[in-house]
């Protein structure tokens, strides 16, 4: 029996871990965590994992644990990770035990400044259709799958989205440096976490280390758009081999995206240029594994996308409404422009949050130029009290706007104004568009959309 104990249990990650740990033959998961929210407090519950009590218990921590695994939310004097190091204990952080527990499989690992959950999450639907049968981690719930990680003894693939963010509080490297994969796919670089990565050449470092420790006769699939990535496949090792991809060939019919293949016509649920190149990627990583392209387009149809990535909240015969994760520069614009391009008919009321460290800070905001410009009527809030509690430097509204850059930008800090302002249209032929990985300082964003929507009926 293997006796596994998480330090952190409540992460979003981490729960998940600890959940498809748990279901393995001959483990035993225990954790700890000083504060616990849903849904990872019912989840675990629900798996009989949820720690009896709040707070840390060196005493929890003894010499007949196989692992104990440590999530981000931790700190580096952790009394119960204090335990473990005096006992010598094997310590691991979250990525370390996923390859630890695939080092024998196919890993394909997922990289990118965006996409890289929907890639990952098509590459899942896909083998999941065909009954290919593989373990998995991704971040965000899709459609049909119970969990956001699997770990079996059965599977030979194993699937993994690769985040560049710190691995633990104790390992400062990127998380997808420890994944070692033999398919890769990258998607694109686009600055972010500013917080760890100052400069934009440090952050492009670690794409670029990314692809050094693939592994022997590794295969990498990536998006030859990005003039970033075609300069690190130029220096790739030899024995590394590259596929590159863009946009597939496509049309748009009455507010549907049809995939042209060889043969013939596929209508897909998603939309936008940067879906169509999630598909595109998966397609050639899927390949890799033996799927044919007439398997992958046979089930992708019917791909429903991954959980708040254009998620269509709302609809009337006047107005359609959706919300998205998207908050970094890259992914905004994206997004923006695949509402507009997919009902160029309709105005485009967009609404996003800056919520991130990296969105907060003055010396990033201008990075957002001109990412809203593809919208008919741009919002941008952000709270001031979420600057003052990441010790960030005031921004005013009159600096935000002038480096989103647009005539079409307005900003609030206080959301009950937005949603005043919001309440003020009429919607008819419009579509609605909020993004944020937050809620608008607690917004229910699926009630207020379908408010909005029928206020003018």
């Amino acid at each position: 029996m293997q006796r596994v104990h998480f330090i952190a249990i409540g992460g979003a990650a981490m729960h998940n871990l600890a959940i498809a740990i748990s279901k393995k033959n001959n483990f035993l998961v225990t954790g700890s965590d000083d504060e616990i929210f849903e849904p990872s407090y019912s989840r675990l519950k629900n798996s009989g994992l949820l720690p009896d009590q709040m707070g840390w218990f060196p005493e929890r921590i003894h010499k007949g644990l196989s692992a104990v695994i440590i999530g981000m939310h931790a700190t580096e004097d952790n009394p119960e990770l204090k335990r473990a190091k005096e006992l010598g204990l094997k310590i691991f952080s979250f990525p370390e035990y996923l390859y630890q527990q695939t080092r024998s499989k196919t890993r394909i690992v997922v990289g990118g400044s965006h996409g890289k959950t929907t890639t990952t999450a098509i590459i899942l639907f896909v083998l999941k259709q065909l009954k290919i049968d593989a373990d998995y981690m991704v971040g965000a719930q899709i459609e049909g799958f119970d969990n956001m990680v699997k770990l079996s003894y059965e599977a030979r693939i194993a699937v993994f989205e690769g985040d560049e963010y710190l691995t633990s509080p104790i390992d400062r490297r990127p998380k997808f440096h420890l994944y070692k994969p033999h398919i890769a796919v990258l998607t694109g670089i686009a600055w972010d976490h500013i917080n760890v990565f100052p400069t934009f050449p440090l952050y492009v470092e670690q794409f670029k280390k990314f692809t050094e420790l693939m592994e022997v006769q590794g295969r990498l699939i990536y998006f030859d758009g990005d003039e970033h990535l075609n300069q690190i496949v130029a220096h790739l090792r030899r024995d590394i081999v590259p596929f590159a991809y863009n946009t597939p060939k496509y049309e748009v019919r009455d507010g549907v995206s049809y995939l042209k293949t060889k043969k013939g016509e596929v209508a897909l649920k998603v939309f936008g240029e940067h879906n169509l190149q999630n598909i595109e990627a998966a397609r050639l990583a899927c390949r890799q594994i033996g799927v044919t392209d007439d398997q992958f387009y046979s089930v992708i149809g019917d791909f429903p996308g991954a959980s708040n990535r254009l998620q269509k909240i709302v609809e009337t015969n006047k107005a359609i409404a959706f919300k998205d994760f998207a908050h970094s520069p890259s992914k905004l614009k994206a997004t923006v422009n695949a509402v507009k391009s997919q009902f160029p008919d309709r105005r485009l009321i967009a609404c996003m949050e800056l919520h991130t460290f990296s969105s907060l800070t003055e010396d990033f905001l201008p990075q957002y130029y001109a990412c809203m410009d593809q919208a008919d009527v741009a919002f941008v809030y952000y709270n001031p009290e979420v600057i003052q509690h990441k010790r960030l430097k005031d921004l005013s509204p009159e600096q935000v706007k002038k480096e989103f850059g647009g005539s079409n930008v307005e900003v609030f800090t206080d959301s009950a104004l937005l949603q005043a302002e919001l309440r003020k249209i009429n919607y008819e032929n419009t579509a609605l568009l909020f993004m944020t990985s937050g809620n608008f300082s607690g917004v229910n964003l699926i009630d207020f959309a379908k408010e909005l929507v029928t206020i003018h009926n």
